[in-house]
């Protein structure tokens, strides 16, 4: 009979030679030792496979995988056949150049084991650009609180941080629900949304067990350098939040608001009319939150005039 492993992690690569082994030997030196890791391949062309071979040759809890043609490049991909592989009750999500705190996984175990209905741990992660200090803090003392539907609104607008490798799930949360795998960024952010707004209670424990890397070939940089795939995929992964909510019937003004005012920085790819498509509004409703979009685009140019004056008047200020 197969014995299964208790925690499943799932990690997608794509030329990270550089930096996985670091990641898998943070992997092995966790205090919880009952794991599987999966590693996906998406068509990388560098040594990866090479550099990693003797960790895969001693540590039969790590395996490869190339990731099959049926499921669509890119992470969301790598991540659905992971969830198709995994044995785990857990599941949990690392990337392939990041560093877990060494009790991540004992920890979110521990809390999903041990307390009630709840289906998901999140805990914080802090983030490094040069080498990384192991210098970690092994207190377990932390403060928790609980998350439910009701906090998806703080979750869309980053009120509530759930950032792809911040959570430990049970397997339950992803019986119905996966990724979308034409989104190339979001995806966790429409993904977990609908978990969360799907009945799934979670708790949030005030702990950093996870270091993300920033460097120049993330995914976050390209979309903060305006890459248009990534900023096409932002506005789609709106889009599937706010028909999500409307379904459910979890939408309210105050997300309403969020969503149109951000919709503005979106305007090539016509986010503010598929928002309004999407929550399907009473005639004079729509009608509201037209006149309300059109006077954005005189306010707020005013209103970053204001702030640049004030902060020139500030500036000037500070030289006497």
């Amino acid at each position: 009979m197969e014995v299964k492993p208790r925690v499943s992690i799932i990690m997608a690569t794509y030329n990270r030679a550089n930096f996985i082994v670091e990641t898998l030997v943070a992997i092995q030196n966790q205090t919880f030792t009952d794991w599987e890791c999966l590693i996906i391949d998406d068509g990388g062309t560098d040594n990866t496979k090479e550099v990693i071979a003797p960790i895969l040759e001693k540590d039969n809890r790590f395996k490869f995988y190339l990731r099959p043609s049926n499921y669509q490049k890119a992470l969301p991909g790598c991540r659905n056949y992971g969830l198709d592989l995994a044995k785990g009750d857990f599941i949990i999500y690392f990337d392939d150049d990041d560093i877990p705190h060494p009790q991540n996984l004992e920890i979110c175990v521990s809390e999903l084991s041990n307390t009630k209905n709840i289906y998901f741990c999140k805990y914080e992660r802090k983030i490094f650009s040069e080498d990384f200090h192991y210098n970690f803090d092994f207190s377990k003392t932390y403060t928790q609180f609980c998350i439910n539907e009701i906090d998806v609104a703080k979750i869309l607008t980053y009120e509530l941080a759930f950032n792809s490798c911040q959570i430990m799930w049970k397997r339950e949360c992803f019986k119905k629900n996966r990724f979308i795998e034409h989104l190339m960024y979001m995806e966790e952010y429409e993904l977990y949304a609908r978990i969360v707004s799907s009945g799934f209670n979670g708790i949030a424990i005030s702990k950093v067990l996870f270091f993300g890397r920033k460097h120049a070939d993330s995914i976050t940089r390209e979309y903060y350098s305006d890459n248009p795939v990534r900023r096409k995929s932002s506005a789609d992964a709106m889009v599937l939040a706010i028909e999500n909510l409307r379904e459910k019937k979890l939408l309210n003004y105050y997300i309403t608001r969020y969503f149109i005012v951000i919709s503005h920085n979106f305007e090539e790819y016509n986010l503010f009319n598929r928002i309004l498509k999407a929550l399907k509004l009473p005639f004079f409703k729509e009608i509201q939150w037209r006149i309300f979009f059109f006077s954005l685009k005189i306010r707020l140019p005013i209103n970053r005039f204001r702030a640049k004056l004030k902060k020139k008047k500030i500036k000037e200020k500070n030289k006497f």
